[in-house]
């Protein structure tokens, strides 16, 4: 999946930990068609001895899908990385970004931008194992490692392993002090550093990530990355998504059709025993900002727990966004 110079640029959904999973993808995929999905970070102790086919499962129309690992056990992640191959992932990506204690305690995420030489042998031995890329996201830095040397430095080994992409989250981490929240938020964004970065590895394929809201943003960045990865904006406004279709030169999708698209899909997961709620927590910003918003987020928050509630519940919430637009028609 690596870009070449008259590639077409990338945009990406970041993974998200508790809100990319298999229901919230094949909504977000209704919206664009070219945009690559990531699953949330799915450690390779839980892969190897949990649920396999629950953490590895999606969806066709999910394809482009990349599976992001935790990790940094070099066998484990080569054992994972080929089952993500064998599933037909398109991208296995490795989580060197996270700040929670929780992975770092595992020697996962972020603190392993402190061991680059270990991240290279990590990316090789998941390299070896398939041809299916492997990518790395991480942070601009951690703690007192936040100069534009160590990013440097990192990047380079990393690459003199054979990486070709990286996914770079323009802030450091500060691993001792702050919360994972507070590491999305309080360290400034540093968006030069990784233009930088582009420019000092011209033949890497480099994405940025970090409070990118609009899609003027996104064309923005596209002038100086080959590729700009979207988190919190895209789950809370996936709108975003369909207004980037016009960076394609292509027609966004209606919202009304988008949803009429997902129902299908809710009423097979319905059958196979999956809660209401589990679906529609994913779909609360799809009509954000338009007239009738709040009350279909009411509406679908207040009952979808009800077990005897199904998709009626849903065409209900979404005739409060058809009220309100007949309202202002006949206004």
């Amino acid at each position: 999946m690596t870009t070449t110079a008259s590639a077409p640029k990338i945009l990406s959904v970041a993974p998200m930990m508790d809100w990319t999973d298999h229901f919230c993808r094949v909504f977000l995929r209704l919206f664009n068609p070219h945009v690559r999905l990531y699953t949330e970070m799915v450690t390779t102790g839980a892969l190897l001895h949990g649920d396999t086919a629950r953490f590895l499962r999606y969806a066709p129309q999910e394809h482009p899908i990349a599976l992001q690992l935790g990790g940094s056990d070099i066998q484990e992640l080569a054992r994972c990385t080929a089952m993500a191959a064998d599933y037909g992932y398109d991208e296995v990506n490795l989580n060197v970004g996270c700040p929670s204690d929780r992975v770092q305690n595992n020697r996962i995420g972020a603190c392993l931008m402190a061991e680059p030489q270990h991240v290279a042998d990590c990316f090789a031995a998941m390299q070896a194992v398939t041809r299916t890329p492997v990518t790395i996201k991480h942070r601009i830095g951690i703690d007192d490692l936040d100069s534009y040397e160590h990013l440097y430095h990192f990047v380079s080994t990393v690459a003199a392993a054979g990486c070709r992409e990286f996914i770079v989250h323009a802030r450091i981490a500060i691993l001792k002090g702050l919360s994972p929240k507070e590491n999305r938020e309080i360290p400034p964004l540093r968006y030069e550093e990784v233009y930088r970065l582009k420019q000092d590895f011209p033949h890497l394929t480099i994405h940025i990530n970090g409070g990118i809201k609009t899609v003027s943003e996104i064309a923005g960045h596209w002038q100086h990355t080959d590729g700009v990865m979207i988190g919190r904006e895209a789950y809370h406004n996936p709108w975003i998504l369909a207004e980037a279709m016009t960076l394609w030169n292509e027609t966004p999708p209606e919202r009304m059709d988008i949803l009429q698209a997902y129902l299908p899909f809710m009423a097979q997961e319905l059958a196979n025993g999956v809660p209401l709620n589990q679906m529609t927590r994913h779909i609360l910003g799809l009509f954000q900002g338009l007239p009738g918003a709040r009350r279909w987020r009411q509406h679908l928050s207040t009952h979808a727990h009800f077990k005897h509630r199904g998709i009626d519940l849903v065409e209900e919430a979404a005739g409060f966004i058809l009220d309100q637009n007949r309202q202002e028609v006949t206004a």
